[in-house]
């Protein structure tokens, strides 16, 4: 398949997975907690479960040879030389509460390196993708290439995180607030739109831990195709979740890892 067939399949899971989920948004939707009641809250819908079934589905019968890891129905066969990494609703939190800051986040990776992502929001009409060396957004407006802004001191930077509960080590919540007691403002709740904002310049710095691999693998070449840096806190590899620390300049990434490292 070539690149541009693998676009044109990337978009028909996008608008498949869409499909299935926008008849959940904003209604009365079956709620799980996979938490069992325990903390944190770990909530799953309906839509959730429903979009996987569908994203699965087409992946099997174009790539029958391809893996897939998936939020809701786990792991198969993860040796391939090509896995597909799905969340088919990231901020499931938000879809709860009827706001649109969810997506749905179709990672590809080859030998364990994340090549190809992509982020819908079938509500917005919104589409983020990229490739490592290019990012693109579509919407109602059209299509345009993404890039990052310059942002060299932490001091002038817009810093995301989904929550800061999510820091839940005492070492973590104190390197988290060592950072964003230096950046110029903050914002909480924005999940896979964070990275989406920083690919597209409105945002700095996402600073994250406790992350799984669907929940970052599709985001990963979206960031560094619009020229940012993804990594986990100690300078590693982001594709296996974790600690996440994602910049839009370079040397903000190099100063925020000098504060997340002590």
């Amino acid at each position: 398949m070539s690149v541009v067939e693998l676009g044109r399949f990337m978009d028909d899971l996008a608008e498949a997975s869409g499909r299935a989920i926008l008849p959940f948004f904003r209604t009365q939707v079956g709620l799980d907690d996979k938490a069992r009641g325990g903390a944190p809250f770990d909530p799953v819908t309906e839509a959730d479960r429903a979009a996987e079934v569908v994203l699965r589905s087409l992946i099997r019968q174009t790539f029958p040879a391809h893996g897939i890891l998936g939020e809701e129905f786990g792991a198969e066969r993860l040796e391939a030389e090509c896995v597909w990494v799905l969340d088919p609703i990231d901020g499931t939190r938000a879809f709860i509460a009827g706001l649109p800051t969810w997506g749905t986040l179709i990672g590809l990776t080859r030998n364990g390196t994340a090549v190809r992502g992509l982020m819908h929001q079938p509500y917005l009409g919104e589409r983020f993708s990229g490739d490592g060396r290019s990012a693109r957004l579509r919407n109602a407006a059209g299509e345009r290439t993404l890039h990052t802004r310059p942002c060299a001191d932490l001091g002038t930077a817009i810093l995301a995180t989904t929550d800061p509960r999510l820091f839940t080590e005492d070492e973590e919540a104190e390197r988290f607030r060592a950072v964003e007691g230096t950046v110029r403002m903050s914002r909480y709740g924005a999940d896979c739109y964070a990275y989406c904002m920083l690919a597209a310049g409105q945002i700095d710095l996402v600073v994250e831990a406790g992350l799984k691999p669907y929940d970052i693998v599709a985001l990963i070449p979206i960031v560094e195709g619009a020229g940012g840096v993804v990594t986990a806190w100690d300078g590693g590899p982001a594709t296996e979740g974790g600690r996440i620390v994602a910049a839009g300049d370079p040397r903000l990434h190099a100063q925020a890892l000098r504060l997340l490292n002590g």
